[in-house]
C-alpha cells in the first residue's frame, strides 16, 4: 500500500495551466526526485503533494496518520526561541514524559510514597528509554553540526539567523520529527559540500519516504532511485539521476524511430490510395483509407520533443594564453583589518588548459581568494602574479557586475558597446530572453535569469581564464548541463569555486580545498573523484599545517576482489529484464485503472472492483520494482568492485 497516491492533478493560476492529469503514488521507503526546466511546476506539484496547497482539479490520498516533513525552498518565517529549543520541540512526547517522570521523582522523595508510584515511574523510564529519552540533545547535535551549525550557534535566536541559515535550521527540525514522508524543495541551496555529504548520508539510512525537487545533480545521483520528469506532463525513468539521462536519451531514440517508422508508413499508404482509388484496386484502396483514417484517430503519434537548450552559451578565447597562468608566493588571504588571515596558502601553480576548482564550506574565503586574484581586494601578505597575454573573465556569485537599473539590452552594451539593439535582442534570445522581456530591468530578474544574462556577457568577453564564483547557482538542469558540455570545450583556463559536485567531478584537473579550521589550502592534482579516493585512503593532514596532497595514481593495483562469474551475471542481467517487462505491464495495467478512476462509474458496486483492481496491481507493482531494485543493486555493486588485474600478452 503506497503511503500517498495522486489522481488526476491539474493546478491552474488564473488562466494559465501550469500542469494537468498527472497521476501517481509514493511507497514506503521511496527515494523521488522530480526535475524538469524553471516554471514546469516542480514546486507547486511539490507543494500540493506536501499538503501545503490545493489543486484545482483531482485528488490527493494519504494514508491514515501520515506525518510528512516539508522543507520550502525560500526563507521560513521563524517565530521566537533559539536555535537549541527549535530543535527541542520536535520531542515534545519525550518532554512531557520527561515532565512527568521528574514529578514522580519529587513524590518519591516521600518514605510514604505510594508504591503505584514506583510502578508508574519504571514503566514511564522504560517507554522514555525505547523512545530515545536518553539521546534526544546527541540527535540535535548532531544534526545541527551535520548541517554546518557549530556550538556558538545553539542559543542564537532564530530571528537573528540569516535566510540560509533559517532554511537550515527548518530543516534540522524536519529531519528530528522523523516524518513518515520528507518533501524537500532544493535541500541542498544552503549547504556546503561537507554538510550535503552529510545529508546524502543521513537520506540513505532514512527509514521514510523521500521526495525532493534539487538542480544539484550529484546530490540526485547519490539519494534518487527513481525521477519524475516534469515536462509538464510526468515521465518515470528507473534509477538515479546519471540512469536517467541515459533512460531519456533512449527513450527519445526509439520515440523518434516509431515515430519516422508511422510517418513512412502513413506516406506510403496515403500514396497508394491516390493512385488507385478510381482503378481497378479501388476496393482494396478504400479499405487501406478505412483503416489509416481509424489510425490517423486513435493512434497517430507525435514526434518527439527534443529536450531543447535553453540557451545557446559558446566561450571562445581571444587569443593564446601563456603558459603559466598563476603563480602564488608565501600567499595569505584575508582582510587587514581583522587582525589574522582567512587562510594560508602553499605556493600555487595555475597552467594554461586546467581546470581549477576551489572546494570548501561556506565562509572559509573562496571568493576574498578570487577578488584577490583580481586585484579587487589587497592580499593580507605574499603576492599573486598572472601570467602573460591573459584575457580574465569574470562571473560574480552575487553578480554585483550587473546594473539594476540597466535593462537587459543596455546591459549587454556594457561589454559589446558597438552591438545594435536588434542584434541585441538576438543574442539575448539564445539566452532565454524572449520579446519584451529585453527591456526589463535588471532588477526585476530572478536569480537563474540574472545567472544567463552574467553568462551572455561573460561570453562576449574572449576571455582565456575564466574565473567562475558558484556559475550554477539557480540555474535549472538543462541550462546546468549546457553550461557544463561549453565548460568542457573550452580552449583556456578555468579557476572554477563552486559547491556543484557534478560539475567539478566533469571539469577538474586540480582540487583546492580550503581547511577553515585548520586556516590552510590542500592542493591535489586530479580529479574530484580522485580526491575523495584519496581522502577515504590516507590520513588527512596534521592540523596547522599547509601542505601539498600527492597525487593519487588511478593506475595503482587494487586488491583483486572476487565478484559475480559471468554467468552469474548474464542470469541476474535476464531476472532484471524479466521484471522490467512486468513492470512495464503492471505499469500499463495501473493506467487503465487509474484513467476509469479518473471518470469512476455511477454504479457503486463496479467503482469497489475497480478500486480494488487499482489497489492490487499497485500492490504488485511495489513488489516488482522493490526487486528490480534489490537486484539492480547487486548488479551496480558488482560493477563497481575493483577487478583482479590482468596483464596483457
Amino acid at each position: 500500500m503506497s503511503l500517498l497516491t495522486a489522481q488526476n492533478l491539474s493546478r491552474s493560476f488564473g488562466p494559465v495551466d501550469v500542469f494537468e492529469g498527472i497521476s501517481l503514488s509514493i511507497p514506503h521507503n521511496a527515494r523521488i526526485a522530480i526535475v524538469g526546466s524553471n516554471g514546469v511546476g516542480k514546486t507547486t506539484l511539490l507543494r500540493i503533494l506536501a499538503g501545503e496547497d490545493e489543486p484545482t482539479e483531482g485528488s490527493v490520498f494519504r494514508s491514515r496518520g501520515l506525518r510528512v516533513g516539508y522543507l520550502p525552498q525560500a526563507a521560513v518565517r521563524v517565530s521566537d526561541g533559539t536555535l537549541w529549543s527549535s530543535c527541542v520541540l520536535a520531542f515534545e512526547e519525550l518532554l512531557s514524559l520527561e515532565d512527568e517522570l521528574r514529578q514522580l521523582e519529587i513524590q518519591m522523595q516521600d518514605p510514604a510514597c505510594d508504591p503505584e508510584v514506583l510502578i508508574r515511574y519504571g514503566k514511564l523510564q522504560h517507554q522514555f528509554d525505547l523512545k530515545g529519552g536518553y539521546t534526544y540533545s546527541n540527535r540535535i547535535q548532531h544534526t545541527l553540526t551535520g548541517l554546518g551549525f557549530d556550538e556558538s550557534d545553539y542559543e542564537r535566536p532564530l530571528q537573528q539567523l540569516s535566510g540560509g541559515q533559517r532554511t537550515r535550521a527548518r530543516l534540522a527540525r524536519i529531519l528530528l520529527e522523523d516524518p513518515d514522508i520528507l518533501f524537500l524543495d532544493e535541500p541542498s541551496n544552503h549547504l556546503d559540500i561537507n554538510a550535503v555529504e552529510w545529508l546524502e548520508a543521513y537520506l540513505r539510512d532514512w527509514n521514510g519516504a523521500v521526495v525532493i525537487v534539487s538542480h544539484d545533480r550529484y546530490f540526485l545521483d547519490q539519494t534518487a532511485r527513481v525521477i519524475w520528469e516534469m515536462t509538464p506532463a510526468l515521465e518515470v525513468y528507473r534509477g538515479n539521476y546519471s540512469a536517467y539521462l541515459h533512460q531519456r536519451q533512449e527513450r527519445y531514440t526509439r520515440r523518434l524511430a516509431e515515430y519516422e517508422a508511422q510517418t513512412e508508413y502513413i506516406e506510403k499508404q496515403e500514396d497508394y490510395i491516390r493512385k488507385n482509388l478510381g482503378s481497378q484496386n479501388t476496393n482494396q484502396a478504400r479499405g487501406r483509407q478505412r483503416r489509416l483514417e481509424r489510425l490517423l484517430q486513435d493512434s497517430r503519434l507525435t514526434a518527439p520533443k527534443t529536450h531543447t537548450r535553453p540557451m545557446h552559451l559558446r566561450l571562445k578565447t581571444v587569443g593564446r594564453s601563456g603558459d603559466l597562468v598563476l603563480r602564488t608566493y608565501d600567499l595569505q588571504v584575508g582582510y587587514e583589518d581583522e587582525g589574522r588571515p582567512l587562510f594560508t596558502s602553499p605556493d600555487l601553480v595555475l597552467e594554461r588548459s586546467e581546470c581549477v576548482a576551489l572546494i570548501g564550506p561556506n565562509g572559509a574565503g573562496k571568493t576574498t581568494f578570487l577578488k584577490t586574484i583580481l586585484g579587487q581586494i589587497p592580499a593580507y601578505s605574499g603576492k599573486t602574479q598572472l601570467g602573460a597575454s591573459l584575457k580574465v573573465g569574470y562571473f560574480a556569485q552575487a553578480h554585483e557586475d550587473l546594473d539594476p537599473t540597466n535593462d537587459l539590452i543596455q546591459e549587454i552594451n556594457t561589454v559589446a558597446p558597438n552591438m545594435l539593439p536588434a542584434e541585441a535582442r538576438n543574442y539575448l534570445a539564445r539566452y532565454g530572453f524572449q520579446g519584451e522581456q529585453v527591456f526589463d530591468r535588471v532588477a526585476t530578474l530572478s536569480g537563474g535569469e540574472r545567472g544567463r544574462l552574467a553568462l551572455a556577457k561573460l561570453a562576449l568577453s574572449d576571455a582565456n581564464l575564466l574565473l567562475l564564483d558558484e556559475p550554477t547557482n539557480h540555474l535549472d538542469l538543462p541550462t546546468q548541463e549546457v553550461l557544463q558540455n561549453v565548460l568542457s570545450e573550452y580552449p583556456g583556463t578555468i579557476l572554477l569555486v563552486s559547491h556543484d559536485r557534478y560539475l567539478i567531478d566533469a571539469l577538474a584537473t586540480q582540487i583546492w580545498d580550503l581547511l577553515p579550521t585548520q586556516e590552510s589550502l590542500r592542493v591535489y592534482k586530479g580529479s574530484y573523484s580522485e580526491y575523495k579516493e584519496f581522502l577515504a585512503n590516507r590520513n588527512k593532514p596534521d592540523p596547522g599545517t599547509a601542505r601539498v596532497a600527492e597525487h593519487h595514481d588511478p593506475t595503482e593495483k587494487k586488491p583483486a576482489s572476487k565478484g559475480l562469474s559471468r554467468n552469474q551475471r548474464q542470469q541476474l542481467q535476464k531476472k532484471i529484464a524479466a521484471l522490467e517487462t512486468k513492470v512495464h505491464a503492471a505499469e500499463t495495467e495501473k493506467a487503465t485503472w487509474e484513467a476509469q478512476l479518473a471518470s469512476p462509474p455511477a454504479d457503486s458496486h463496479q467503482l469497489q472492483k475497480i478500486t480494488e483492481a487499482y489497489q492490487a496491481v499497485s500492490l504488485r507493482l511495489e513488489e516488482l520494482l522493490s526487486e528490480w531494485e534489490r537486484l539492480a543493486k547487486t548488479l551496480h555493486e558488482d560493477e563497481i568492485q575493483p577487478k583482479p588485474f590482468k596483464s596483457g600478452g
